[in-house]
Order: structure tokens, then C-alpha cells, then sequence
């Protein structure tokens, strides 16, 4: 089980994948917005997205899961 942590605190602005979706590392898989900016959180591995535990405009806490890959 791998997990994506959020980098920084802000609010999900867009998800850009579905449970059941296979990324690679390096994907771009959701963006942030925080102070105006728009900051795009990739996949640190390859996998299948199990769980995804944010929704669009949930805030989310540096470290924050934001997904599960399996």
C-alpha cells in the first residue's frame, strides 16, 4: 500500500483520477490551491488508485492523505 500526501496545506481544486485508475510515477493526480496558486500534487509511485480520501474543495493539512495505490 502506497499512499499521496499533500505537500503543503490548501484546497483540493481539481481530482484527476477515479478509484480504479492505474498512474504512473510522476503523474500529476490532484491540484491544490493555496494562496491563489495552484499547485499540482503527483504520485511519488505506480499503482492502482484503491481509495481516494478528499473531494473538490475539501481543505487539506501538509502530510494530509490524499490517496491510497495498490
Amino acid at each position: 500500500m502506497m499512499e499521496v500526501l499533500s505537500s503543503m496545506a490548501g484546497t483540493v481544486f481539481q481530482l484527476l483520477v477515479s478509484k480504479g485508475d492505474t498512474v504512473e510515477k510522476g503523474q500529476i493526480v490532484i491540484i491544490l490551491e493555496s494562496m491563489k496558486m495552484e499547485i499540482p500534487i503527483e504520485s511519488e509511485h505506480s499503482g492502482i488508485v484503491q481509495e481516494i480520501y478528499v473531494t473538490e474543495g475539501d481543505f487539506v493539512n501538509e502530510a494530509e492523505r490524499l490517496l491510497k495505490l495498490v
